[in-house]
């Protein structure tokens, strides 16, 4: 059998998944994460569900390649739904945007409870920090991946309370600052941000200054962390 590898934005998520009886990957397209971590015997079992029948076709040609057919239950089904609560210990919702996956948990609030989330946005990843504290969700960790120049944020969440998302930790993070990509990632959300500012900046619309404003006051405290970080690291 050839060596398995999924790429290295989710092998770091399967990596960040602790040993546990079920594994459920929601979104899983090829279920390679569920793989992972069934092959590294962190797992007992995994559920690999998908909204779409492409999708689960392409985790079952995964589970039957890599002899897990009798260890992966695959399901077809929207979000959280595909489970019953506390069926599984681990939850992986990875490869969407961040809007997404708000509407995933905020569908199946019993996520709060118990089981432990590894969440991956692919875009709008200020969108879910913002919400998660304001919805009875706490970030433990936070942690960068690359892949093919691309930084990716991955979550680890659990139910709990924690502060809420100021325009900074939204955008920068809550617990990125130990992580060697984080000067690398919070110059691309600075720029992200000077693009919005200008086109804020040309707007008419009402409101359009008093946001830009807000924009702005968000880009000095991630500049002024960023400056922090190059001190810290020499550069």
């Amino acid at each position: 059998m050839e060596r398995f590898d999924p790429g290295p934005r989710l092998r770091a998520i399967a990596e960040l998944a602790p040993d546990c009886r079920v594994l459920a990957d929601i979104g899983t397209d090829h279920a390679y994460v569920p793989a992972a971590v069934l092959l590294e015997g962190k797992a007992e079992r995994a559920v690999a569900a998908d909204i779409g029948r492409g999708p689960l076709d392409r985790a079952r040609a995964t589970a039957e390649k890599y002899g897990l057919t009798d260890r992966m239950d695959l399901r077809l089904g929207d979000g959280l739904s595909v489970l019953t609560p506390g069926e599984a210990d681990v939850i992986v919702i990875a490869g969407m945007g961040g809007d997404s996956i708000t509407e995933i948990l905020a569908a199946a609030p019993w996520s709060r409870d118990g089981a432990l989330l590894l969440l991956q946005p692919m875009s709008k990843a200020e969108v879910l920090r913002r919400w998660l504290p304001e919805n009875g969700y706490a970030v433990q960790a936070e942690r960068l991946t690359q892949e093919r120049g691309v930084l990716y944020p991955i979550l680890t969440v659990r139910g709990g309370e924690m502060p809420p998302a100021d325009g900074e930790r939204a955008w920068g993070g809550f617990l990125l600052d130990g992580d060697p990509l984080w000067g690398r990632y919070l110059e691309e959300k600075i720029l992200t941000l000077r693009r919005t500012a200008a086109g804020l900046g040309m707007a008419r619309a009402p409101g359009a200054a008093q946001r830009r404003g807000e924009v702005l006051a968000i880009i000095s405290a991630l500049e002024r962390r960023k400056g922090e970080w190059d001190r810290a690291h020499g550069t």
